[in-house]
């Protein structure tokens, strides 16, 4: 279960599946541009070709999901269920424990996919925070500034923003839908990981930490702009971030998957901001790739099956880096050296090979995550970033300077004159 966007990046997912000697059978929603997935798979040399049958959905409802696969559980010897996006969390976690198929169980799932549980389940790991349904709109509050608003079913950092006083807070509430239930939560300061986690029959197989850097400094708002894999921290902060994790996971009765987590250390102490029950998002797959020298959509397939994966610890490191932009229409984006995938066009990840542990720095990809033709501005969520950098560094290589210069190789070609128009 997914959307064309991660399909695009975990088409290994779809390979590995097929080579196995299976059928990918692939469950998309509303948000999935169907003709073009569909011109993906009618064209033999694109790795989505391998889908044996795709069905679009309204929404992600368990009952509605549940529904409209009666004939693949009739026709097909169904032997495993992955969610790959977000939406599908709740009912990839029920219909993997309706058929007796490894999964993180329903419960698990059913908290993954809701903030407002994670906020009552997980307490213990979490921010101070009140939640207000949508009929409790008006009586919106905080009790210390600043304080982050967040709308609970949401994703990619969409409508999350830090508010000073209530003036602020009243103005953010205006922006989300009338049906939304809002989250306002203590503003937790220090840097933020993900964990990454393997789990086999609620045994934690494999951990690694990922370093985020967001644009928070510069603006009101939480959009990611850099993932380094694993992240440079002292073993005392790793164990700690893992160990958190762990109980997480434990308090959730997780069963199989894989999981991705999002914590801030504040004070020296991990504090959670979300858990995730599927794939985690931008290029973190791909960093664990290089990092490790071994793919992990391979592992997730096996843990999906029910057999035991081995994964390996890292040996080197790799860091996304999202590219900076001025407003207006991206017509084009240049590297020399190097060739620039335009991944909403072609529905295609470029496929990496990872380097020996002590080969040298190298630009391993430049990708374009919008269409060509898109309007560029300001930075409120991860769905307004163009381009980015994928460095693959020795293990004891600083990582600043090496992505900055590849980085300042990457030239973004801005028609401003439509911005102004615009504007």
């Amino acid at each position: 279960m997914s959307d064309l966007a991660a399909l695009a990046r975990q088409h290994r997912l779809i390979t590995d599946i097929a080579e196995r000697g299976l059928a990918p059978l692939v469950i998309v929603g509303p948000t999935t541009d169907l003709a073009k997935l569909t011109s993906h798979m009618e064209d033999n040399t694109h790795p989505l070709s391998r889908i044996a049958a795709v069905r679009q959905l309204p929404d992600a409802g368990v009952s509605g999901v549940l529904a409209s696969v009666q004939d693949w559980l009739r026709d097909f010897d169904v032997s495993g269920v992955i969610c790959s996006g977000e939406v599908f969390v709740d009912p990839a976690g029920a219909l993997s424990e309706a058929l007796g198929l490894p999964g993180p169980g329903s419960w698990a799932s059913r908290v993954c996919r809701d903030k407002v549980m994670q906020r009552v389940i997980l307490r213990d790991y979490g921010p101070s925070w009140r939640a207000f349904a949508p009929h409790e709109r008006d009586t919106a509050a905080s009790s210390v500034y600043p304080c982050v608003v967040k709308p609970a079913g949401r994703m990619f950092s969409s409508g999350v923003v830090r508010v000073s006083d209530d003036s602020q807070l009243r103005a953010a509430l205006t922006a989300y839908k009338p049906d939304e239930t809002i989250l306002v939560e203590e503003l937790v300061t220090g840097p933020e990981f993900s964990v990454e986690a393997l789990v086999h029959n609620g045994e934690l197989l494999w951990s690694g930490v990922t370093a985020k850097m967001t644009n928070e400094a510069s603006s009101r708002y939480f959009t990611e702009v850099g993932h380094t894999s694993p992240a440079d921290l002292p073993p005392s902060q790793r164990e700690a971030l893992v160990a958190a994790n762990a109980a997480i996971l434990k308090d959730l009765r997780f069963e199989s998957g894989i999981t991705h987590a999002e914590f801030r250390m504040c004070g020296g102490q991990p504090v959670l901001m979300e858990v995730a029950a599927r794939l985690p998002g931008d290029a973190i797959t791909m960093l664990w790739h290089l990092a490790t020298g071994q793919p992990l959509e391979p592992a997730i397939v096996d843990l999906a099956l029910g057999v035991r994966p081995e994964y390996p610890v890292p040996t080197r490191r790799a860091v996304q880096h999202f590219i900076e932009h001025s407003p207006g229409r991206l017509t084009d984006v240049r590297c020399e050296g190097q060739t620039v995938s335009w991944i909403a066009d072609d529905g295609y990840w470029p496929t990496v090979a990872p380097s020996s542990a002590n080969a040298p720095a190298r630009c391993a990809s430049v990708m374009v995550g919008l269409p060509r033709g898109a309007e560029l501005g300001p930075l409120n969520d991860s769905s307004g970033r163009s381009a980015s950098v994928i460095v693959d560094l020795p293990w004891d290589a600083e990582p600043d300077s090496n992505v900055s210069a590849y980085a300042d190789q990457v030239e973004l070609v801005i028609d401003r004159e439509a911005e102004l128009f615009s504007t």
